[in-house]
């Protein structure tokens, strides 16, 4: 069974084993260097709201946040899934997480959400999801690689 709650400190060692690659934390969190640390993590929560995770049966399994909350426009970031949860339906519970969050905490018209390229699970989802294109960006990986970051939104209703 799938429940989600705000992130707490006992939290952070669990999440930092999340990405297994300097790639998979690339996906996720950009700014951060491999292998992620508590202390980077603390300070990413610290910069951002709503930080929630997922438990599956208990187990702390996922992480999101919003990196941006105003404006009628919330984005979702640092998104985390444990190996072993992927392919469960764990980040599609915790993006309509978000995005419930986002209408009911700061009154979200529409929900923002970026993608790299190379992150094809990640892409499909969010398509599935009602996420639609709408910017592209460049960027560089770790590896030195040229790399597209996919810029999508949904609209969703407020719960006004």
């Amino acid at each position: 069974m799938l429940r989600h709650r705000s992130v707490e400190e006992s939290d952070l060692q669990r999440v930092c084993a999340f990405p297994k690659s300097a790639q998979e934390l690339f996906h996720a969190y950009p700014k951060a260097l491999y292998p992620l640390t508590a202390l980077q993590l603390k300070q990413a929560i610290e910069q951002r709201r709503d930080s929630t995770v997922v438990e599956l049966d208990g187990a702390v399994v996922a992480f999101a946040n919003f990196y941006r909350w105003e404006d009628g426009v919330c984005c979702i970031g640092n998104l985390l899934v444990a190996p072993d949860a992927r392919g469960r339906g764990v980040a599609q519970h915790l993006v309509e997480t978000m995005i419930e969050l986002a209408r009911l905490r700061h009154d979200a018209a529409e929900v923002q959400i970026s993608c790299f390229n190379s992150n094809t699970a990640g892409l499909l989802l969010y398509t599935k999801l009602g996420f639609v294109p709408f910017g592209l960006e460049e960027r560089t990986a770790p590896d030195g690689q040229r790399v597209a970051l996919l810029h999508m939104r949904r609209v969703v209703n407020s719960p006004k």
